[in-house]
């Protein structure tokens, strides 16, 4: 009996966390066979839970709303995490977040045991936190657009481009990333066949098409290294390519992040567009390649001249000292 009771309780925390759970993706998760899941679900509605069923192929369970919000199944790390979240939220730029996030961090923490609000309010204590700066934008949209990632849910919307002009865009959805003051959606758009990012505030009327997709691999692995990127490069002048004697699954592996924007070349070569706001920031940039990794700068002659000029100065300088001379 404890432990049908324990696995009940794990099947409600799934239902929580997902909007609609294939049936045997939730056998295989909770270790059972679909027959018993059915049976665990039956027990859950004799509780008081709302746990809807759909049929087919594209069917699952659902945890439906009722007129009662039920228990959250929390450990001590995740409300401890809650906590803190909430606290930081209010400098996330999001509309009304001081007075929203502030109020639900007061209910929350009033149903936290004395050792855990102990040690959240030591948290707090300790925790700085500096204003976005950014464009406000609502805790309502950066939801629907999660969900959508989440669910692989393709979504229609109007945007507004940095130069007023407005279009009606078709993409998947792939993650939102906070990053700076502001923040985006990284989606592929369907239309121009490309990866492209969106900033929140310039999103409006979300539609979701219920229409599933398969979710494509992000240049790099890392989704807020790509918007990083995407946003250095677009406001960057200088434009140069690192083209790298290596495959771009090995130079992808070794550079994380810093390797978003890739191209394959063939043959053990890969191109790595590279952007800065000056020549210090492109030769700072070059010295994330591997030492072992040969590799040669084509782009602009002037601005090659530049940056090989630049490069001499830390190079001349740890000669001078007795250090050893790079191999780049």
């Amino acid at each position: 009996m404890a432990a049908t009771a324990s696995r009940v309780l794990e099947l409600l925390s799934l239902l929580q966390t997902h909007r609609q759970w294939p049936g045997p993706e939730l056998a295989d998760r909770l270790g059972v066979t679909e027959r018993t899941l059915r049976r665990d679900v039956e027990r859950l509605r004799d509780l008081g839970y709302r746990v809807d069923a759909v049929r087919g192929a594209a069917g699952g369970y659902r945890l439906e709303a009722g007129s009662h919000l039920p228990p959250l199944l929390l450990t001590e790390d995740e409300a401890v995490t809650i906590a803190v979240g909430l606290r930081s939220a209010v400098t996330q730029g999001l509309v009304d977040g001081e007075h929203t996030t502030l109020s639900a961090l007061a209910k929350f923490e009033q149903l936290l045991p004395p050792a855990l609000r102990t040690r959240t309010d030591a948290l707090a204590a300790a925790l700085r936190t500096s204003p976005s700066g950014g464009v406000p934008v609502s805790a309502d949209l950066i939801g629907t657009l999660a969900l959508a990632c989440r669910d692989t849910e393709r979504i229609r919307f109007a945007y507004r481009a940095g130069d007023g002009s407005e279009s009606n865009r078709s993409v998947e959805p792939h993650a939102v990333v906070s990053h700076g003051r502001s923040w985006f959606l990284l989606a592929w758009d369907r239309d121009r066949d490309d990866w492209r990012t969106f900033r929140l505030d310039r999103i409006e009327n979300v539609f979701s098409t219920r229409v599933r997709f398969e979710p494509r691999p992000i240049p790099g692995g890392d989704a807020a290294g790509y918007v990083r990127t995407g946003i250095r490069t677009a406001r960057a002048p200088l434009h140069l390519d690192v083209v790298l004697h290596a495959g771009i699954e090995d130079v992808r592996a070794r550079l994380g992040g810093w390797g978003a924007g890739l191209v394959d070349e063939g043959a053990d070569r890969c191109v790595w567009p590279l952007s800065g706001e000056s020549v210090a920031h492109l030769v700072s940039a070059l010295a994330w390649v591997p030492a072992d990794l040969g590799f040669e700068l084509r782009g602009d002659r002037a601005l090659l001249a530049r940056v090989a000029k630049a490069a001499k100065r830390p190079a001349s300088a740890a000669r001078a000292q007795g250090g050893v001379r790079p191999s780049v």
